[in-house]
């Protein structure tokens, strides 16, 4: 799918359909910025199609809290504050840990081979610094994890968490890629390889908070003190707004 311009003639899905998932993958690779206002006008003349499969769209999305409506009726993706952030880290931790538990007796040695390619495609991403594959690989990754067992409760509500966090999650591995350097998707794998379900709920948790809740409490904290983070140092910011 691409990530702008207007939408593919031959997809056989609705418009409505259509609109949605092109919303949801720009939000969760991080392609809008966090506190960036979005439009009806503006997504439509974009995507090539009316007002009103994009604001059926933007409605769900809302609901969804991966948006927020403005008081002038437009919706833009939320600002993190640090609550809000330990928050959604908070429950990531909970739900993905517990979800990463429960898919083990589905755990295959072909799944395990498709995490492997996944994981490949992350730190390829990571050396090119393509922020697109590199999100979207490791969300790839997590969510196949996941959803071993077929449907699960768990999904859409870790899919929600990632929708708010991706935004951020892309401004912050940009701005602080040095801290961004552990990699526990191979302790995740050996767990999986044992069939070790609690060294695999230590893996995942702990893959979350190396990863995006350290870089992004970091970003966060130095930006409510004036300062600019950049490839992990901290230096005065230059910035008149």
């Amino acid at each position: 799918m691409a990530a702008t311009g207007p939408l593919a003639d031959d997809d056989a899905r609705t418009l409505h359909q259509q609109v949605l998932a092109r919303l949801r993958e720009n939000i969760l690779l991080g392609r809008i910025e966090p506190g960036q206002a979005l439009t009806i006008r503006g997504l439509a003349a974009e995507l090539g199609v009316s007002a009103m499969p994009v604001r059926e769209a933007l409605r769900q999305l809302v609901a969804e809290r991966a948006l927020e409506l403005m008081d002038n009726r437009r919706v833009r993706i939320p600002p993190m504050t640090i609550e809000r952030f330990e928050d959604l880290i908070a429950a990531r931790i909970v739900l993905e840990a517990e979800a990463a538990a429960r898919a083990m007796p589905y755990v295959t040695d072909a799944l395990i081979a498709r995490l492997e390619a996944e994981d490949v495609a992350i730190n390829a991403a990571v050396a090119e610094r393509d922020y697109d594959r590199w999100i979207g690989a490791n969300y790839a990754f997590h969510s196949a994890l996941y959803g071993a067992a077929g449907q699960s409760a768990f999904l859409p509500l870790i899919e929600s968490l990632w929708l708010q966090v991706g935004p951020f999650l892309r401004r912050a591995i940009r701005t602080i890629s040095g801290h961004y350097t552990v990699d526990r998707h191979s302790e995740a794998l050996a767990a999986l390889r044992r069939r070790d379900t609690m060294a695999l709920r230590i893996a995942i948790e702990a893959d979350i908070r190396d990863g995006i809740a350290h870089i992004g409490s970091t970003l966060i904290r130095s930006e409510a003190l004036g300062a600019t983070v950049v490839q992990g140092t901290l230096r005065p910011s230059t910035s008149s707004g």
